[in-house]
């Protein structure tokens, strides 16, 4: 019956349910980001696409704004053609449509000078303007910076200036050009996935940016890296304003996809430590039970051996007085000693053991003198140290108990037949146990689990003898108990390490070892 690789098997099953769960659960995650993420490259590709409408409508607009311009040049010079013909006199033409075209002019602001620069006539210019010299002669100078010039000539040493600005039907054009720019803009720096976005020429040069840190992209390194970073996560989208000039719209995953890729894995590395926590609750509490239940057993086992172990202690000495022969009755005696230590092991499971200070060779002596008649003739023992004393800090009956343990299963992985060897190593602080066997060796995956309550390869076996010795030596004796060497087919060595200077209470724990 083998406890402990029902329960492995068990964990493994639960394991592996556990990691399907786990793969299903990111898989489904994926699935969602990853439409989530076409969604938004969609929502981008649309986007850009009204952006390139908007920027065509931007241009057109431009190219209509240059053209009202330059009509309105045309228009000007006209006009100052008509003004110069009609300041000629002796020029015979018809002055019906020369002042046709003088008057036609409703909208383009006009200021004429001399040649010394002196105004002598304006047309289309508020009278608020033209009645204070100061206004008139700021408005003369913009004209003059923009270059909106034309000479007039009357006749050969007489001329007059034309300066002219622009016209209220192109300023309102002009406006309108800036608004549609400003919303272009906006759309840019505003888009409806909220993504990180940037607006940059084919050179990289930033034209807007929105979702971004405003400090951080008056650096050149965090721009050139986050336009970088940008392009490798998504393709850039082109806008072409016109047919020489290629702009970019990099962009990046918004925040919300971002927490969406990352919370599958938090959410898991949460539920996987209240888990642990939880089965390590669980495992603490079903731990502490099970030593309760075999504690009050155990010590319920030492309460019912004492009334046997009385009566045959009282037939021993009716044996005696029947001159029965002394050997029997000292190998009697013996097994009812025997079976006191064993009644006094019990009765220990629980308690708090008192240490002493003993010598480890008696201990091993006793332990094989008594082991040597019970088991096979077959199975050769030897007892390896130091001479005198070997002295440490340990509890008689336990430590026998252990020793015990060990020796019968090498007895049993050699099949009765072969050696024991027990060497003791008498260090400054510890003393070592080494029990070594010539049997079947133990493979490497359960050097460890040889040591867990319920593992065996007996067929009747319980799986208890090493994990009570595990507990006895490192729960009562503060020390350690592990297969130091094992191969298989040739054999295995266990080693008992015990402390030589008595421990105080602080390192005694009243656990059971059960």
């Amino acid at each position: 019956m083998n406890i402990y690789s029902k329960k492995q098997r068990w964990k493994l099953i639960l394991a592996a349910f556990a990691a399907i769960i786990v793969f299903v659960s990111l898989w489904y995650t994926n699935v969602l980001v990853s439409q989530i993420a076409q969604e938004e490259q969609m929502k981008a590709r649309s986007w850009a696409k009204t952006i390139q409408r908007k920027a065509e409508l931007v241009n057109y607009t431009q190219d209509l704004f240059e053209k009202i311009r330059k009509e309105e040049t045309k228009r000007v010079k006209i006009w100052a053609m008509a003004t110069e013909e009609a300041g000629k006199p002796d020029l015979d033409i018809d002055p019906t449509l020369t002042f046709e075209i003088i008057t036609s002019n409703k909208t383009i602001p006009i200021i004429q000078t001399t040649s010394e620069g002196r105004i002598t006539t304006s047309t289309n210019i508020p009278e608020e303007t033209t009645k204070d010299s100061l206004k008139m002669s700021r408005l003369l100078r913009k004209m003059k910076e923009k270059g909106n010039r034309i000479k007039i000539n009357y006749t050969e040493n007489a001329f007059n200036y034309m300066f002219y600005g622009e016209s209220s039907v192109f300023v309102e054009l002009r406006e309108v050009l800036e608004d549609q720019i400003e919303s272009f803009n906006k759309d840019i720096t505003s888009n409806s996935a909220s993504a990180p976005v940037i607006y940059a020429t084919e050179n990289d040069s930033v034209l807007h940016f929105g979702n971004l840190d405003s400090t951080s992209m008056q650096y050149s390194t965090f721009v050139n890296g986050k336009i970088a970073e940008m392009k490798e996560a998504n393709e850039p989208l082109e806008i072409n304003l016109n047919e020489y000039d290629t702009n970019y719209i990099y962009y990046a995953d918004s925040p919300l996809l971002i927490k969406l890729r990352h919370y599958p894995f938090i959410q898991l590395s949460v539920i996987g430590l209240f888990l642990i926590f939880a089965y390590y609750l669980f495992n603490t509490a079903r731990k502490s039970e099970q030593n309760q239940v075999w504690v009050g057993m155990a010590k319920e086992t030492a309460h019912q051996l004492g009334t046997p172990l009385s009566s045959l202690l009282a037939w021993v000495e009716v044996l005696r007085a029947k001159d029965i022969e002394e050997e029997t009755i000292k190998e009697l005696s013996q097994d009812i000693g025997r079976l006191e230590t064993v009644t006094e092991r019990f009765s220990k499971i629980g308690s708090k053991p008192n240490l002493v200070q003993h010598d480890v060779n008696l201990v091993v002596s006793n332990t094989l003198y008594y082991l040597k008649t019970r088991l096979s003739k077959n199975v050769k023992f030897s007892q390896n140290g130091a001479d005198g004393e070997i002295i440490a800090s340990m509890s008689v009956p336990l430590l026998e108990w252990v020793l015990e343990n060990i020796i019968k299963n090498g007895v049993d992985a050699i099949g009765g037949d072969g050696s024991i060897d027990i060497n003791i190593v008498d260090q400054s602080q510890f003393v070592y146990i080494d029990i070594s066997d010539n049997g079947k060796g133990i493979p490497k995956g359960q050097r460890k689990t040889v040591f867990e309550p319920g593992f065996t390869t007996k067929q009747r076996g319980w799986g208890l003898g090493l994990s009570l010795t595990k507990r006895i030596i490192e729960n009562y004796h503060s020390g350690k108990v592990f297969v130091k060497s094992s191969e298989l087919g040739q054999g295995t060595t266990f080693r008992i390490v015990l402390n030589k200077n008595m421990q105080n209470g602080r390192n005694i724990h009243s656990y059971s070892f059960l």
